[in-house]
């Protein structure tokens, strides 16, 4: 089936109908962007998609509401807004749009779902409040920023709303695809930390063609031995720790306590290495001049850890 029109209602918007419209109008590059609450318009009809109006959800008929009684919920029991609706039903084919490889898709849609999706979907159902997120960053929340850009209460010249919806909607796009295009790399990288772990075999250090996330690949491989990475970095190498999980900055191991904050000549006679340019005062990260120097201090810092 075609579709000619992708219907939403009119008037001011929230979040959830303007990442519907960033996956639907991906998908559906030439149909119409209908915004109205006309019932002849929000009512299913040939080569039409209704959602977050019309008060009914029916993915067969192309209808994808939730403010209707009984409310449509996810199997844990959570609440859907329009967004989640969509994401169930055209994730999968927004994400092949994407060009995510076949075998990443139901991961990468997973994913996005329990990340990106489901806050929006709660946040817009009330579910839960953006104040949880405390004071200083109620505010910063992706729905409350992407609503800000709804006209202001006295606005009322004719076509104000859809106007500032139509100006919303690359800001929408951007955040949607920056993240699939991130879960993507996550992905790909993962691939590539994997096959390094294999060629480092049981030393403690991980090098990697260049710089990415690998701590994912790290744990999934199981291999609590590495404590460090190197990588190259432009003209330089890079020496990394390894945190122990994303919501500390607590790492593996750190780098010497003696290299904290140097440069150059004076990080060189700290570490007895020619060609160390910099250590991180958090010693979290150090630069040498080439791959023989940054082997060096990997090795020294190896040393001083399991010293420990």
């Amino acid at each position: 089936m075609t579709i000619t029109h992708l219907v939403t209602h009119s008037g001011g918007f929230h979040a959830d109908e303007l990442l519907s419209s960033v996956i639907l109008t991906r998908l559906f590059p030439k149909a119409e962007l209908v915004r109205t609450r006309d019932k002849a318009w929000i009512t299913p009809a040939e080569g039409r998609i209704v959602y977050d109006v019309g008060g009914d959800f029916d993915a067969a008929a192309q209808i994808f509401d939730h403010h209707q009684r009984p409310n449509p919920l996810r199997e844990d029991g959570q609440p859907y807004s329009s967004f989640g609706l969509i994401w169930a039903q055209y994730g999968r084919d927004y994400l092949r749009a994407m060009d995510v490889p076949k075998k990443d898709v139901e991961a990468i849609h997973d994913s996005f779902d329990r990340g990106f999706v489901l806050p929006v979907d709660l946040v817009d159902n009330g579910a839960v409040n953006t104040s949880e997120a405390g004071p200083l960053f109620s505010g910063m929340t992706l729905p409350v920023l992407l609503e800000s850009l709804k006209t202001v209460f006295d606005d009322r010249e004719e076509g104000a709303d859809d106007r500032a919806f139509l100006a919303a909607l690359p800001v929408a796009r951007a955040f949607v695809e920056a993240q699939i295009k991130r879960k993507a790399a996550k992905f790909r990288a993962e691939a590539m930390v994997m096959a390094a772990i294999e060629a480092a075999g049981e030393g403690r250090v991980l090098e990697l063609p260049m710089g990415m996330p690998f701590r994912a690949g790290v744990e999934k491989a199981g291999a609590d031995h590495l404590l460090f990475v190197i990588h190259p970095r432009g003209e330089d190498w890079a020496l990394t720790t390894i945190r122990v999980g994303d919501d500390t900055f607590d790492n593996r191991a750190d780098l010497p306590v003696a290299w904290a904050g140097l440069t150059d000549a004076a990080l060189e006679i700290a570490s007895g290495v020619p060609g160390a340019k910099f250590c991180h005062n958090g010693r979290f990260i150090a630069v040498a001049a080439s791959r023989e120097a940054i082997l060096k201090m990997a090795d020294i810092a190896v040393a001083e850890a399991l010293a420990e």
